[in-house]
């Protein structure tokens, strides 16, 4: 979501006339786009926040500001003054802010910004660096999912993205005990029909050939704007049958999904529609009834089993990802135990693991307590982490020999990389410009994280 909000703010920027640099000391524009899910992030953001301190008194007229989760849907009172050289706080998913400061500051009067000293604002065409301060774990990183830290770079070297994140409902209504999202970012709040889908083709007709529909629970689209249960406004199902239609498109992908609010219509719509991709994330977080209670997920064990099987009678092959916490408060060893033989049983082709940590504000840092010690949290990530590594390798192998779509997003160390429509990542070395094209890939080597293979024939529509 966050890499969402600074493409937004990134292209609000360049209708002003402003272009990107990879030097904050260049910029008249800095914005640190900030992540709180872990307090580690919240912990870099703050970092990354003092460290401009510096450059902004040697450059007062540096226009610094900060948005995202660190600010929040109602800003917390003392940062203004825990960080008073920042210039304006922007709350998460809105520039506009921001982009009536500068408009104001283009009307200035050369004069006032010459008294004013320093580095003078370029109103057209100046420099903005850009960051993202995402909590992703390098594993994350490395296999390509979200860069861990964002900067534009100068505009000779941008070239049209190949993928782009497409916010569709911001917000969460669900208060899990152990996410501080709900708090930072507001209830739920579903984007019109038809904003989503001229976005979508507007970036389709800039070269996008795969859009990712966002939200912290993306298959409660449009829940929001139902009429007292009379009149249903659009759901993700019809948004997905909307967004196949953009031309140039080529691809369709949403996260996150809750267990509780995948349908049978959005199951019929991935089935049906083929720019739809088979791929759910879909989080499970514990393999134990009581934890999930705790954790306040409203459903069982039994309920996401349900669900898995009836994705894969639904869409065979599509492959599945989820989310686990280890070392949630009480979790006690039988119930972890629990969990690896749920992971061992259902084989995901995904398994995103992270060891519980208290975020201040949330359910569980106020009323449970954080009684697993860090080392036993530790352990457990590492059993999922091997685990996962053997069913995913063993999952990948079935692809040796096989043939498959691979969108094309770029090169990585001299191969060209991208991915399957079951998310699986691909490289492969031709001395063709593939970016941004769909290539048929025949598999000759498979590992847990990545395959490689050789390039058959130009798929692209």
């Amino acid at each position: 979501m966050n890499v969402a909000d600074s493409a937004r703010l990134a292209d609000e920027l360049e209708a002003l006339g402003y272009g990107p640099t990879s030097q904050p000391e260049e910029a008249d524009v800095v914005v640190l786009n900030t992540c709180v899910v872990r307090q580690s992030a919240e912990d870099r953001a703050v970092g990354r926040l003092t460290s401009l301190k510096p450059l902004k008194e040697r450059r007062p007229r540096m226009v610094l500001a900060v948005m995202g989760c660190l600010v929040g849907v109602r800003p917390a009172d003392n940062l203004p003054q825990r960080f008073s050289h920042v210039d304006i706080f922007l709350p998460p998913s809105d520039p506009e802010p921001l982009i009536a400061l500068l408009r104001q500051r283009e009307q200035e009067p050369r004069s006032r910004i010459q008294e004013a000293g320093g580095g003078g604002l370029r109103s057209r065409r100046g420099p903005v660096a850009f960051q993202d301060m995402q909590n992703v774990s390098p594993e994350a990183a490395a296999m390509g999912l979200i860069p861990t830290e964002r900067v534009l770079q100068p505009a000779s070297c941008i070239l049209p993205p190949v993928t782009a994140y497409v916010p569709v409902i911001y917000g969460c209504n669900h208060v899990c005990a152990y996410c501080i999202v709900p708090y930072r970012r507001g209830r739920e709040r579903s984007r019109p029909l038809e904003k989503i889908v001229s976005e979508v083709q507007a970036l389709a007709i800039q070269g996008v050939r795969e859009v990712t529909l966002l939200g912290q629970i993306v298959d409660r689209y449009g829940y929001d704007r139902r009429n007292d249960g009379s009149a249903l406004s659009p759901d993700l199902a019809d948004l997905l049958r909307a967004v196949h239609d953009a031309d140039g498109l080529w691809r369709v992908r949403f996260l996150t999904s809750h267990p509780s609010y995948i349908s049978d219509r959005i199951l019929d719509a991935i089935a049906e529609l083929p720019k739809v991709c088979e791929h759910i994330e879909v989080a499970v977080q514990a393999g134990d009834d009581d934890v999930l209670r705790r954790m306040r997920r409203g459903y069982g064990v039994a309920d996401y089993r349900a669900l898995v099987e009836r994705i894969r009678l639904r869409l065979p092959g599509c492959s599945i990802a989820t989310d686990i916490i280890v070392g949630f408060p009480g979790e006690t060893a039988a119930q972890f135990q629990a969990t690896v033989d749920l992971l061992a049983d259902l084989r995901l082709d995904t398994v995103h693991v992270a060891a519980y940590s208290p975020r201040s504000g949330t359910l569980a840092a106020r009323k449970m307590v954080d009684d697993v010690p860090a080392e036993e949290k530790k352990r457990r990530l590492k059993v999922v982490d091997e685990l996962q590594e053997q069913i995913v390798g063993q999952i990948n192998r079935r692809l040796l020999g096989q043939t498959v779509e691979v969108l094309v997003e770029g090169k990585h160390k001299g191969k060209w990389r991208g991915r399957t429509r079951t998310t699986k990542l691909v490289f492969f070395q031709d001395d063709a410009d593939w970016r941004g094209r769909l290539a048929a890939v025949r598999i000759t080597w498979a590992g847990p994280w990545s395959t490689q293979g050789e390039v058959m024939a130009d798929a692209s529509p």
